[in-house]
């Protein structure tokens, strides 16, 4: 699995943008947010249960992740065909602001290692990448267990402030000294 100080792989996926019609798809690549973090996030597979839900929390908290100039990207194995399904099937997903991935050949989840080893679908993984495109933070979750965005937000405030963090620190509280 690729992790911490490992380049992002470069990736070019067909993506759900929009429900308007003649609007809904759009090819993303690993440039199309060039300079920007990003935080990528992948979840095992459209019409189930817990990733709607977060899902959902990305999309309420979208407008923190742009206050702090980063993109979020959502990714599934999916095709763009099940993740526009899915978004007109379900009220919460309907207005996300943000691009659902379909990585249908797999080859961004393998390049990542975050694909399950007995079901093929990818794990809960969530990366933040620098604007160089450097991984700075990785999370993985199995699949019964989903991830928590505001810590997603904490530890993208830490590594913006390119301080020393201590445990449980959040945005406008003090950093380290060393002395």
């Amino acid at each position: 699995m690729l992790t911490v100080g490992d380049t992002f792989p470069p990736f070019k996926l067909q993506s759900v943008v929009s429900l308007e019609k003649g609007k809904e798809f759009k090819e993303i690549t690993d440039q199309t947010y060039a300079g920007k973090w990003k935080v990528v996030f992948f979840w095992p597979m459209d019409f189930t249960f817990i990733c709607p839900t977060e899902i959902a929390e990305f999309g309420k908290k979208n407008s923190d992740f742009a206050d702090r100039d980063a993109q979020v990207l959502g990714a599934s194995t999916d095709t763009h065909f099940v993740h526009l399904a899915w978004r007109k099937n379900h009220p919460e997903l309907m207005n996300l602001p943000f691009p659902m991935l379909a990585d249908t050949k797999h080859e961004l989840s393998t390049a990542l290692g975050i694909l399950h080893k007995t079901d093929g679908v990818a794990l809960r993984a969530t990366f933040i990448v620098d604007p160089e495109g450097i991984i700075r933070h990785v999370s993985v979750n199995d699949l019964s267990v989903g991830r928590n965005v505001d810590e997603v937000l904490r530890v993208l405030d830490a590594l913006q402030t390119d301080e020393l963090c201590p445990c449980n620190w959040k945005k406008g509280e003090p950093t380290l000294v060393v002395a």
